[in-house]
């Protein structure tokens, strides 16, 4: 018997959601297509996606290139750690994701998974006898795969460029133009929503897992020492499902119920911005159709943690085939990558806050005896005291009270070579690298999860409960028969509502049941029917697809019952005269 996910799938293949790419050739994993409502679809969550967070938080919006040159991934610690575990069968050849083969073979939990080396992955291989569930042989020595698709930019050898594995790091090396753009003031947050890759050793979940998606995500730069979030009361009562990492380390999967002050006031969430966050993209997944106990947030352990992460939750949904899966991550990314371009590139990407008036302080300086150095150095000594004058001087005086010298451009300066002087100086104001909050949401994992949570069947028939503002089709004009001049009204009707901005359909072929019936299939929220009636008083009927209940409106109001209702202002009830 097909489970829901297969029932679903099987609707949006038939339906023109999704189905799999390069199917005439016999596919290849971890690519889909959007068919003509998936792409609609998709554009509505996305566009859902900007109303909550960027209009509602004041975001800016830019767009970056999918492909970088290598230096910005070197930068960015992806090159080093964007890397999983394979395998190969010594028989088939096939591939593995050896952490994932692992846990399907003998279903041990993620948590003792999660950052475990190749040596220990390996041990579990041999403990439990683990051999290719497609041939039975046995496994090769595992090894890590850079799961970034490479390139090179421009033509012949070119330069060594990556497909962008998110959309951050754009953001990130775009930062000291949004600085400016927004008048050197902190905070202030940055959206972008785009294409990604990463090249999955053996992607497995249909839409879940795929090789390109599209990522919609915002960085929140904050002052370090202001991280007080001034919206927190907004959401300090919404209630949390939070398993902690506590709690994982102890083998329990039962998460607690907390709202977002206690969480905050308990140490839970060490970032008022991370906890605001996380409450609105509870709310969020609450308006694509996804209840609050088919929700939790999950806290990364140590070892599972991205590289530049120091606290992160997963915002997890319920699936019918895999259980609990991952649709958002949450990351306390502090200075990590502004720091690191900063270094990598050279430029500075501090921010500056001028304090209310100056205030009197004292700064260690560095002085070099210029005789000694140039003495003992001659034409390397002004590259020395260049590099020297760029160089923090506590962490030279460090180094020179460790060891008695430091070594500049290959050369050891000794202590006798600088002296150290505290001089007195008015501070206008301070610098610093400001910090980030990220939230991160895959886009076609949030199309699969509307799917599923809208997917319903009654009395035999399917219908798709989409919330009514993502249907990629709002209304359907059907004529109740083809003939007596009921499609030409019914043609008009139709020409009036698409005029006003609605994503409506016309349909007068086959029997009027069966257009229903394709019209709850596709989630269409209102089935507009022109009958006889409608020919002598200028009324129509109104069907509504959740509860098939009927009422009757006038034509000369429809457009602006229809609008009023798609904003929520009334109920399908208070349209009209029930039938």
């Amino acid at each position: 018997m097909e489970d829901l996910y297969d029932r679903v799938m099987d609707l949006a293949r038939r339906r023109g959601f999704i189905w799999h790419s390069y199917e005439i050739y016999g596919g290849v994993r971890g690519f889909i297509d959007l068919g003509p409502l998936g792409v609609i679809l998709k554009r509505r969550i996305e566009d859902k996606w900007r109303r909550f967070f960027v209009d509602r938080l004041g975001l800016l919006e830019i767009e970056t290139p999918i492909v970088s040159p290598k230096i910005v991934f070197e930068a960015s610690g992806h090159l080093e750690h964007f890397k999983d575990p394979m395998t190969v069968c010594t028989g088939c050849g096939r591939a593995y994701r050896l952490d994932h083969l692992i846990k399907d073979s003998v279903n041990i939990p993620d948590s003792r998974l999660e950052g475990l080396g190749l040596d220990d992955l390996e041990k579990l291989v041999y403990n439990y006898d683990i051999r290719c569930p497609q041939c039975g042989s046995k496994l090769g020595k595992p090894e890590y795969f850079l799961t970034m698709f490479e390139t090179r930019i421009g033509p012949l050898s070119g330069d060594i460029g990556y497909a962008r594995p998110e959309t951050a790091q754009g953001i990130f090396i775009a930062f000291k133009r949004l600085l400016e753009y927004n008048r050197g003031s902190l905070p202030f947050g940055v959206a972008q929503i785009g294409r990604v890759l990463r090249n999955e050793i053996s992607p497995r979940q249909g839409p879940i897992r795929l090789r390109e998606f599209t990522i919609a995500e915002f960085e929140f730069f904050f002052d370090p020492e202001d991280r007080s979030c001034p919206y927190i009361s907004e959401v300090e009562n919404e209630e949390l499902r939070i398993l902690t990492a506590e709690q994982r380390i102890k083998g329990l999967d039962e998460p607690i119920t907390i709202t977002v002050g206690e969480a905050i006031g308990k140490g839970l969430i060490k970032l008022e911005w991370l906890a605001y966050f996380m409450a609105l993209a509870k709310r969020f997944l609450r308006e694509l159709g996804v209840p609050d106990d088919k929700q939790r947030f999950i806290e990364k352990l140590d070892s599972e943690r991205a590289h530049y992460s120091i606290q992160g939750f997963d915002q997890e949904v319920y699936l019918s085939r895999w259980g609990w899966v991952e649709v958002s991550g949450h990351n306390y990314r502090t200075d990590y990558d502004l720091s690191r371009h900063q270094r990598f590139s050279g430029v500075e990407l501090t921010v500056f806050k001028q304090y209310p008036s100056p205030i009197k302080a004292k700064k260690l300086v560095v002085k070099p005896d210029y005789r000694s150095i140039g003495s003992k150095y001659r034409e390397e000594a002004k590259t020395i005291i260049a590099t020297l004058s760029r160089m923090d001087p506590y962490d030279v005086k460090r180094a020179v009270s460790e060891k008695g010298w430091i070594e500049i451009e290959g050369y050891r300066i000794e202590s006798s070579d600088i002296r150290f002087i505290e001089e007195d100086y008015e501070e206008s104001g301070r610098k610093f690298i400001a910090h980030v909050v990220e939230p991160s949401f895959g886009v076609e994992r949030m199309l699969y999860v509307v799917l599923e949570y809208a997917y319903s069947e009654v009395d035999g028939r399917i219908v798709l409960k989409l919330p009514k503002d993502l249907a990629p089709i709002q209304i359907a004009v059907y004529p109740l028969l083809s003939r007596d001049g009921l499609p030409e009204k019914a043609y008009q009707i139709y020409r009036s509502i698409k005029d006003a901005g609605f994503r409506v359909e016309y349909d007068e072929s086959g029997s009027i049941g069966r257009r229903y019936a394709r019209a709850d299939e596709i989630g269409i929220p209102i089935v507009v029917t022109v009958d006889y009636r409608s020919l002598e008083d200028g009324t129509v009927t109104l069907r509504d697809r959740d509860t098939w209940r009927q009422v009757r409106v006038d034509t000369l109001n429809l457009v602006d019952k229809l609008r009023i209702y798609f904003e929520g202002r009334v109920s399908f009830s208070e349209l009209g005269i029930p039938v």
